[in-house]
């Protein structure tokens, strides 16, 4: 497996989900490498690299050697990529463990993990992203038919919603996340977008992360 290199060893800590339906959650977080997607304002672009190649067996051993893992969150770069490793993975974990997905959308889910996932968190990107093409219709009808899927837009400005809510989503289960790189910037872009998402009832997702530690990355 390829997974995103923090300073000198594989990606992996312990902290709180920062985004999405589970905000506040503590989690162990993996991080893998490398995505099919290139996003101008990505905040990981570091993760798009090669990173440390391990095996299904050693990452297992990593995750079941931590002394806390009360949730997996399995993040990257874009995960789907090495959706085999990842059945093997999960396969080797504890089934009573929840896991989270993060993923952008663009590659949908085998079998084994439709199976296994307790959560999955889906950003597909929109038109500020810079990157034509990559909002797949047909892979987000996939996760909308999954009851435990939500999908959280980053968002600029009011203009974005009706990109957004043209892809037919489940409304209720639509995160709007202010765009932002920093503490400062999310408190700024969180009050603009606040009254955007009371004018359309959609709910407003934190950036909690980067509330409680800035920029600091593998926390």
């Amino acid at each position: 497996m390829k997974i995103a290199r923090l300073n000198s060893g594989p990606e992996l800590f312990y902290s709180l989900q920062g985004e999405g339906a589970s905000v506040g959650e503590p989690a162990l977080f993996l991080r893998l490498a490398g995505c099919n997607l290139a996003c101008c304002w990505c905040d990981t672009k570091y993760s798009w690299g090669r990173g440390v190649d391990l095996s299904v067996a050693d990452v297992a051993h990593l995750i079941l050697s931590q002394p806390q893992c009360p949730r997996l969150i399995i993040t990257g770069g874009e995960p789907l990529m090495q959706q085999q490793q990842l059945a093997e993975l999960l396969a080797l974990l504890p089934a009573q463990l929840p896991v989270e997905f993060e993923t952008n959308g663009t590659l949908a889910p085998c079998e084994a993990l439709l199976a296994r996932v307790t959560q999955w968190n889906v950003s597909p990107k929109l038109a500020h992203a810079g990157q034509v093409g990559s909002l797949r219709e047909d892979v987000l009808a996939v996760f909308a038919a999954l009851p435990h899927a939500w999908f959280k837009f980053v968002v600029e400005a009011e203009s974005d919603v009706a990109e957004l809510l043209a892809l037919d989503l489940p409304q209720h289960r639509i995160i709007l996340m202010p765009r932002s790189e920093s503490r400062e910037e999310l408190r700024e872009a969180r009050a603009r977008l606040a009254p955007i998402c009371v004018k359309y009832a959609l709910r407003l997702g934190d950036r909690l992360h980067l509330e409680l530690w800035d920029k600091k990355k593998g926390i």
